[in-house]
């Protein structure tokens, strides 16, 4: 997509466990893409390494301003936990980072008076689903990653729901009854400790399976590997479970579905949309469209930039 100079960008940072990435977008959701830059976090990484990492792609992105452009202000999505009133970060596969003050490290680096808003990186993909992705039109979404980990966040009435310290819509810590999976949040049972990607091939494994990664697990799936097949079914019911709690406290629309496992194979929706139906008592329940996400892989800068170009819906 062409992006045309001389309009208003927001200068979008989304931080993982396992990168960093900084971009400019516009008004419309576009990423410029000679903006766009990567560096890598992970466990291993010192503090001074991450906060290296965080300096050295938001000063490229920022020097890819072009010249007549203006900056609307910066946009920040963190894996959690965060404390939003205090702009700190606490991400669980980020063990160095404990209540680190990242938005006051962002406000050093760009221009005097630039506007620098923090949110979950849940909230943020929510954001961009309801922005420009599959919850386009529907004011109460739960935007969901299914990947290494399982995250989300919510939208109701049109506006983000951040709680207190910003950590509402925390999908991957909802426990899922029957199960007793250890999660590194000190709980047990959460939906992340048993249906995240690896912790589905973790599953299979431990049933038979000979492989190693979700991309090897969906080619079993395929080719007919009843644990591969079982071990799908089991990661879609817990989400399905975690889904319908969610829908049944909070009266939700839709719920979009992205990371990389997500995409193991459509079946896992199905089975998810089969738990959801046996609430089939509560038709508010059982109305919830789960459906992929509508994003690309811009989805989580878009999400970031989204509390810049969104901020009308950002509560």
């Amino acid at each position: 997509m062409t992006i045309s100079t001389g309009q208003q960008y927001a200068l979008a940072i989304d931080l993982g466990g396992t990168k960093v990435e900084a971009a400019l977008v516009d008004p419309t959701g576009a990423v410029y893409a000679p903006s766009r830059f990567r560096a890598a976090t992970g466990p291993q990484k010192s503090s001074d390494e991450l906060a290296l990492a965080v300096d050295e792609v938001l000063a490229l992105a920022l020097a890819a301003l072009p010249a007549d452009a203006q900056l609307l202000g910066v946009g920040i999505g963190s894996a959690g936990p965060i404390n939003e009133a205090e702009g700190k970060v606490s991400p669980l596969n980020l063990p160095v980072w404990r209540e680190y003050p990242l938005r006051d490290q962002v406000v050093a680096s760009v221009p005097d008076g630039t506007p620098v808003t923090l949110r979950m990186d849940g909230i943020c993909i929510t954001l961009a689903e309801h922005w420009v992705g599959a919850g386009k039109g529907y004011n109460n979404v739960m935007g969901m990653i299914v990947s290494t980990g399982i995250g989300g966040g919510l939208i109701l009435g049109g506006v983000t729901v951040s709680g207190p310290t910003g950590n509402a819509g925390h999908i991957g810590h909802v426990e899922v009854a029957g199960m007793e999976d250890p999660c590194p949040c000190g709980g047990a049972g959460c939906v992340e400790a048993v249906a995240s990607g690896p912790n589905t091939v973790r599953w299979a494994r431990e049933h038979g399976f000979q492989g190693s990664t979700g991309e090897e697990l969906g080619a079993a799936y395929r080719a007919g590997d009843p644990v591969a097949i079982a071990a799908v079914e089991h990661a879609g019911r817990a989400i399905g479970q975690v889904i319908a709690s969610a829908t049944s406290l909070v009266d939700l629309d839709i719920v979009a579905i992205g990371g990389g496992f997500s995409h193991v194979t459509p079946d896992l929706f199905d089975h998810m949309r089969a738990a959801v139906a046996r609430r089939r008592n509560f038709s508010f329940v059982t109305k919830v469209k789960i459906v992929p996400t509508g994003l690309s892989s811009d989805g989580p800068l878009i999400g970031a930039a989204a509390l810049i170009h969104r901020s009308a819906v950002v509560a």
